[in-house]
């Protein structure tokens, strides 16, 4: 699906660790991101420590510096009797707002037959809205099933909903999909990509970066639409971590050159 077009790389900062993030601040390693080239960076709403004060100050620097932001909510749409939380909803858009991030990225959670209804409150809502929504396939069988992530697309186009998706290539793993299959059958929808290579331990699937997965990320990555964005999600540890940081920026960039290139011409 490939073409001749400039991927943005981004960095999602849960990629340099939950404890180090909390400890440091997402504003740290934001600026960190952008030092090492990245096109912008994805915050985590589970790793704010004082909301009011971070998010402003970093839209006041990634803005600065021209990049982008992607706001990401760990609250799920639906709860688990199948309501739609508006709550959730409402509090992410605030907080992009706050970013100026025009894209809120959430997991379905509960959504189930009884939830059909509640898709025409989600429609008027991001009508009504000035940022874009994409849904993530996350590590649970609720919502991160190929099975459950086209019933939902389904329904929501059956409601009048054009809804993007944030493409996690490592997630599937953990739900005990295959990555291939699902990349295939809903490329159509990939607003967004979460790059993450895995590795499977003794008893659990741990992210790696893509160099050393034993998942065939290439063939994945060439499924996905052209110049959408990519995002690094897998762990960057490293005693210089902007040498790791830029290194691993540098390598996905030549790895999107490649991938536009026609299939004869990149082997």
């Amino acid at each position: 699906m490939r073409t001749d077009a400039r991927t943005p790389l981004l960095i999602s900062l849960s990629a340099f660790g939950a404890a180090e993030v909390r400890r440091h601040g997402q504003l740290y390693f934001a600026e960190l991101a952008l030092q090492a080239g990245a096109d912008g960076v994805e915050v985590r709403s589970e790793l704010l420590i004082d909301p009011e004060r971070e998010l402003p100050a970093i839209a006041k620097h990634v803005r600065a510096e021209g990049k982008s932001l992607v706001y990401s909510s760990a609250d799920y749409l639906w709860r688990a009797d199948g309501s739609l939380d508006l709550g959730a909803l409402e509090r992410a858009q605030a907080a992009a707002q706050t970013l100026g991030a025009p894209r809120i990225k959430m997991a379905i959670g509960g959504f189930g037959d009884a939830s059909h209804p509640s898709l025409r409150t989600l429609r008027e809502w991001l009508q009504a809205g000035v940022v874009e929504l994409v849904i993530e396939n996350d590590q649970t069988t609720a919502a991160g099933t190929l099975a459950r992530l086209q019933y939902f697309f389904r329904a929501a186009a059956a409601h009048g909903l054009d809804l993007g998706l944030t493409f996690d290539m490592g997630n599937w793993h953990w739900t005990g999909e295959c990555p291939q299959q699902a990349a295939h059958a809903l490329a159509a929808q990939v607003r967004y990509v979460h790059c993450k290579g895995v590795q499977r331990l003794a008893q659990r699937w741990v992210a790696v970066p893509l160099a050393e997965s034993g998942a065939p990320w290439r063939a994945i990555l060439r499924a996905m639409p052209t110049a959408v964005p990519w995002a690094i999600e897998y762990p960057l540890i490293g005693d210089d971590l902007l040498t790791t940081t830029r290194h691993e920026i540098d390598s996905l960039r030549r790895v999107a050159e490649s991938l536009s290139r026609p299939l004869a011409l990149a082997a």
